[in-house]
């Protein structure tokens, strides 16, 4: 039997990818709890008193997301007021059985649960999208649409702070893409724990360094009840590329993924490169550099070429 490095009468079932401390079931996910808490008081994310939206899908992050925000509101006496934040992307098979986990989850952490569909949104849903477009590229309706519509419902029901569960994984993925796509604009934020400042929405990762494996075996040992099906128009994603680079690159050094974020909050863009000022959307309102946002322009296209019976084909 290993034994346990914090508590050597107890059997260790996890060897964590920083360090490879193997530790038991208490022993590791106090030590989770606490780095999330750390995370949460040195970076200043919330404020007693503070109403705060967490957004919740079914899958694995957001359950762990919730479960753990429940659990250290209460340890660490925040003073906060969550409730479940979720978006109905319109998606059959997929996102309609998710959401039966998350008012399952609602249900769990006596937390109020608020459902916004693009359908209502949009006038569109994500099965509407690729009817019209095929599979190639619909995440780049999917990725700006939720953003949009976590923002909205979070406006919605008054909230101070929108939290989602992007873990490191996803922040080291996504430092890569926009080193690929040469976006300085993106890469400089990207890395941020909390973004959306200067916007309407301020919202943070309290996950920003933690593994998504470390997530999944905390899941797993406390059972916690999530969806794992992979969304049925996402194989094909850009990210996905990232994804498997990083894993690979993992399996040489599990360091990997924390020197990439690193990395990424050391750059900085030149000074002759001028950032985006921020304005407002002139049709919804919403945040943007342009006179129309992203949605909005995706949404005219949408709707133009639908009436004109043509089949769009958009580059990520």
């Amino acid at each position: 039997m290993v034994q346990c490095e914090g508590c050597p009468e107890a059997k260790a079932v996890i060897k964590r990818p920083r360090g490879g401390e193997r530790l038991c079931k208490e022993c590791f996910s106090r030590r989770l709890e606490d780095e999330v808490h750390r995370t949460v008081v040195e970076n200043n994310l919330f404020q007693r008193g503070d109403k705060v939206a967490v957004a919740a899908s079914g899958g694995k992050d957001s359950t762990v997301l919730a479960h753990m925000m429940t659990l250290l509101n209460k340890r660490h006496n925040y003073g906060l007021e969550l409730f479940l934040l979720s978006i109905d992307e319109g998606i059959t098979g997929y996102r309609d059985d998710s959401l039966e986990t998350v008012k399952r989850n609602q249900q769990q952490y006596e937390l109020p649960l608020k459902i916004l569909s693009y359908r209502d949104l949009y006038r569109w849903t994500m099965d509407d999208i690729v009817a019209h477009i095929g599979k190639k590229n619909n995440c780049t309706f999917c990725g700006v649409f939720r953003r949009q519509a976590l923002d909205r419902g979070a406006h919605l029901l008054d909230a101070d702070k929108l939290v989602t569960g992007h873990n490191a994984d996803d922040v080291a993925e996504t430092v890569l893409l926009n080193l690929l796509r040469g976006d300085s604009a993106r890469l400089q934020r990207c890395t941020a724990i909390v973004t959306g400042e200067d916007g309407k929405m301020p919202r943070a990762k309290p996950f920003k360094y933690t593994y998504e494996k470390e997530i999944v075996m905390y899941a797993y040992l406390h059972k916690l009840d999530y969806f794992s099906t992979e969304c049925i128009y996402s194989p094909n994603a850009y990210r996905g590329y990232a994804r498997e680079f990083i894993k690979q690159a993992e399996r040489v050094d599990p360091g990997v993924i924390l020197d990439i974020i690193h990395s990424g909050e050391s750059m900085q863009a030149s000074e002759t490169y001028k950032m985006p000022t921020p304005g407002n959307c002139k049709k919804c309102g919403y945040i943007s550099s342009q006179p129309l946002c992203k949605a909005c322009v995706l949404l005219q296209d949408l709707d133009r070429r639908r009436s004109k019976g043509i089949t769009l084909a958009y580059e990520s």
